[in-house]
């Protein structure tokens, strides 16, 4: 057997006999390593070995471990912002938003003919005692019916959109733009959710508005019949979304102002007030802070909101079909149009957006999902 042949029996091969045979010993003596077997010098030199050998892959895992992965607001948060989060917070704005505007349909519709009928109308007493004289008790409760289900769309929309648009915004800001412009962000989150919610909200709210501010006997009072009549009317009464650009005029404003100084105020109260984690504090306390902060909101937002909401009463009174919106606002005059019913809006919508705020939270704290705001 020639030296070729011998070789190639061994396995040694030729040319690469030695390096084969190294590769060799360093698995035997890998193998002797897991036993135990070996110690000392030898042990220290095959883990050198399998170090060498172990690199490239480790190389690969440790990129992709420490890859910076972009900053997502919606699990920046104590409790994940997921969808089902989100869905969540539509159904606490349904109830938010539905039951306290039905709850103070009494006083909704004596503001309403305040603005419509002020030289009648004078005051929010005497305007209650005089519906009631002439057309009785129930009528304080006119238009009920579409008040409950529109502005509960329109909650759906209101709070579940604020939420998913304040991350989202949030997010493409990045983290430190989005700590740093917090305020911008409320703003834009609100007035986008604001603007989905009030198309849901504008054919019921005319159909509120018309049957609120009808003299008795001149137009339906149940929802159905008062909805087929504004459609057979829509010439004139221009159902379904007539009123969407004044409702947009009173509602964006409204609600930036609702929800940034509902932000700002529990914000102040958290930093100088109840000065611990806001964790520490009962759901009670929480919720108290909810509610204070939501009712002071309240009061900015009637103001700011004030005129457009007065035009939106305006355009369902029978003597302005027809009319545009500069008309009739010419014609009532600036100053009726930022005083009229008032006082009156300022008591109802402070109640109004403190409830909004004590319901939607005390929904948020019995799922689990922690009150709106902080530091």
């Amino acid at each position: 057997m020639d030296g070729r042949a011998w070789r190639a029996r061994r396995g040694i091969g030729i040319g690469g006999g030695a390096p084969r045979a190294r590769r060799g010993e360093r698995r035997a003596a890998a193998a002797a390593v897991d036993r135990g077997e070996l110690v000392g010098g030898k042990r220290q030199l095959v883990d050198a070995a399998r170090a060498d050998l172990d690199a490239p892959a480790q190389m690969r895992a440790g990129s992709a471990v420490e890859a910076p992965a972009k900053w997502d607001s919606r699990y920046s948060h104590a409790i994940p912002h997921t969808n089902e989060y989100y869905l969540k917070c539509m159904v606490g704005g349904i109830l938010s938003c539905g039951l306290t505007h039905a709850g103070v349909t009494p006083l909704d519709v004596t503001k309403c003919n305040m603005q419509v009928f002020p030289g009648k109308y004078k005051g929010l007493l005497s305007g209650l005692r005089t519906i009631m004289a002439e057309e009785g008790t129930g009528a304080l409760f006119k238009g009920i019916t579409p008040t409950l289900i529109g502005y509960s769309l329109q909650g759906l929309f209101k709070f579940g959109l604020y939420e998913f648009f304040k991350d989202y915004y949030s997010t493409l800001a990045g983290e430190e733009n989005a700590k740093k412009y917090r305020g911008v962000i409320w703003l834009a989150g609100s007035a986008s959710a604001e603007f989905f919610a009030d198309i849901a909200l504008c054919p019921m709210e005319m159909v509120k508005v018309k049957i609120q501010t009808s003299p008795p006997g001149t137009f339906p009072t149940a929802t159905g019949a008062a909805i087929a009549k504004m459609s057979e009317m829509k010439a004139e009464t221009r159902f379904p979304f007539g009123s969407l650009v004044p409702l947009w005029s009173r509602q964006i404003p409204y609600t930036m102002a609702k929800f940034f100084f509902f932000e700002k105020i529990v914000s102040a109260f958290y930093t100088h007030v109840f000065t611990e984690p806001k964790e520490t504090y009962s759901k009670n306390t929480q919720l108290g802070v909810t509610f204070a902060s939501g009712y002071l909101a309240g009061i900015v937002c009637a103001i700011v909101s004030h005129p457009a909401d007065t035009l939106v009463s305006l355009l369902g009174k029978a003597e302005n079909k027809g009319k545009s919106v500069g008309t009739i606002a010419s014609e009532f005059g600036t100053m009726n149009l930022f005083t009229k019913g008032i006082g009156v809006r300022i008591i109802m919508i402070g109640t109004l957006t403190g409830l909004q705020w004590w319901i939607y939270d005390t929904y948020k704290s019995t799922f689990g999902l922690g009150t709106t705001g902080g530091k």
